[in-house]
């Protein structure tokens, strides 16, 4: 028999197997549909998975393949040790914020199970997420400081804080005057005269390998030691390293030409070349790399890092910054002010300028904490006797709280010569050098006061060395003190690893 016309592309097999496959898939999508989508949810992305994070990483996301019950995510994501934060959501994304960084030296846990998508209320049916684990970790602590006693003086010194080991950086010919350490912990950045028959003004700058890997682990590698920038042709004084660590700044003076003094810029291991800005006084960089805030005349100028470049801003009340925030959006400053004062101030690119503190005394230094909430300074009381024309300034550490403007005095200190603190980046401690009065007093007695331009007056006056002081931050509002620990070491000048 013949078939009708219409019915003829039946007779072909490849024609039936098609129209079979249609059926059948139709009919799976229309079970699919009717029953539902049962597969559970499931974590898509971590993106601190597996990763070694450190201050500067601020937030994480959580990629999900589904929309998800927001409240019973929340709920559940449980981390060890624990990580306090704020969450935010876009979509199948979360976004988690830690309030403060994370603790370095430590291995992160995030567990998240028994949550559920969206749509689990609605179908009635709760199918529980697929038990997630995540694992990161935090840079080891260490900080660097210069020596200043027995075969450590005047050497870079390098402090694993975990294992409390040493490791002396540079070599017994080169005494180091000041340092700035890379973002990438593996080089130091330092100026250094010769030991022998070398004045400060023959200041070279040198880089110096930490021997800390890429995997933060510390290798048995001998330090290396590279020149950037001689002193035969001008004089080398402050310099800084810009926090992305492509940059360096130095202040330079001519030894030909006279008065040719103002900043030099050495850019990604290229020659280093004259600004030709306006000359200054202090100066760093801010916190983009991209600008440098510095001292001219009665003001701070905000200069781009570009050849006779006007400047970008100019805050003519103040005297100095003393530090910016991590964010960028706020600095500590100085005021001079008539009366023979001085107060710190807080200026933000809103065009805030709040007074902290008035004081007769100096103002040594000032850094943010991590999350920007108080302000930490080197300040000094000062004694003084108008009938023998003697003043003693006596150095405490303070926080100031930047909302409430209350200051809290944390550790007294004995009157000395030089001192200058550092924050961990993950806000936990302050490492700071002090003079230690006696082997059986704290940091916090009083130790005996001398005459302030006795001190001054150079090398001829015995300077007594000072120990490395580590001293743990407290979050809480307790009246209580931190109690500081004495470390087994003479130095100076100590910086934390970022």
């Amino acid at each position: 028999m013949q078939l009708s016309p219409r019915f003829k592309w039946f007779s072909q097999p490849i024609d039936r197997a098609a129209i079979g496959l249609v059926i059948l898939l139709s009919v799976a999508i229309a079970v699919l549909l009717w029953i539902g989508d049962r597969t559970a949810p499931q974590v898509r992305d971590f993106s601190w998975q597996g990763q070694r994070i450190d201050a500067t990483n601020v937030s994480f996301t959580l990629v999900f393949n589904r929309p998800m019950n927001r409240e019973s995510v929340e709920q559940n994501l449980k981390f060890e040790p624990p990580l306090a934060g704020k969450i935010s959501w876009s979509s199948r994304r979360m976004s988690y914020t830690p309030l403060s960084p994370a603790i370095y030296g430590k291995s992160y846990t995030l567990k998240l199970e028994n949550a559920y998508d969206r749509f689990a209320n609605e179908s009635g049916e709760k199918i529980a997420i697929e038990p997630f684990t995540g694992i990161f970790k935090t840079p080891n602590p260490y900080f660097a400081y210069i020596g200043s006693e027995g075969e450590e003086k005047g050497r870079l010194v390098l402090y694993n804080v975990l294992q409390k080991g040493k490791r002396v950086l540079t070599p017994p010919n080169l005494t180091v005057l000041d340092f700035r350490i890379y973002p990438d912990r593996q080089k130091i950045l330092f100026g250094a005269i010769e030991a022998a028959g070398q004045s400060l003004l023959d200041q070279k700058l040198y880089v110096v390998t930490t021997g800390i890997d890429r995997e933060d682990l510390l290798t048995t590698n001998s330090p290396e030691i590279k020149p950037i920038l001689g002193s035969d042709d001008y004089q080398n004084f402050k310099f800084d390293l810009s926090p992305d660590g492509k940059n360096i700044l130095v202040q330079r003076l001519s030894r030909q030409q006279v008065g040719r003094y103002g900043l030099w810029l050495i850019k990604d291991n290229q020659p280093a070349r004259a600004l030709e800005n306006q000359p200054g006084g202090d100066f760093m960089f801010t916190p983009d790399s991209a600008s440098v805030a510095i001292a001219q005349g009665e003001g701070v100028a905000i200069l781009p890092l570009e050849s006779q470049a006007p400047p970008l801003d100019f805050l003519p009340r103040f005297g100095t910054v003393l530090n910016f925030g991590r964010s960028g959006t706020q600095a500590a400053t100085i005021k001079f002010n008539k009366d023979y004062t001085r107060s710190l101030y807080l200026v933000t690119n809103q065009g805030v300028q709040k007074e902290l503190t008035k004081i007769t005394g100096s103002i040594l230094g000032a850094q943010f904490d991590p999350q920007e909430k108080n302000l930490y300074c080197l300040l000094t009381d000062v004694d003084q006797d108008p009938a023998k024309n003697i003043f003693r300034e006596k150095p405490y550490l303070a926080a100031i709280n930047l909302e409430s403007r209350k200051l809290k005095r944390i550790l007294e200190l004995p009157t000395q010569r030089e001192i200058q603190f550092s924050i961990a980046p993950d806000g936990q401690a302050i490492v700071l050098n002090s003079a230690i009065p006696s082997s059986g007093d704290s940091p916090t007695a009083q130790a005996p006061v001398e005459d302030s331009a006795k001190a001054s007056r150079g090398s001829q006056t015995p300077q007594t060395p000072t120990q490395l002081i580590v001293l743990p931050i407290s979050t809480s509002d307790s009246n209580t003190l931190p109690q500081p620990e004495v470390l087994p070491m003479y130095g100076k000048s100590s910086r934390w690893f970022p």
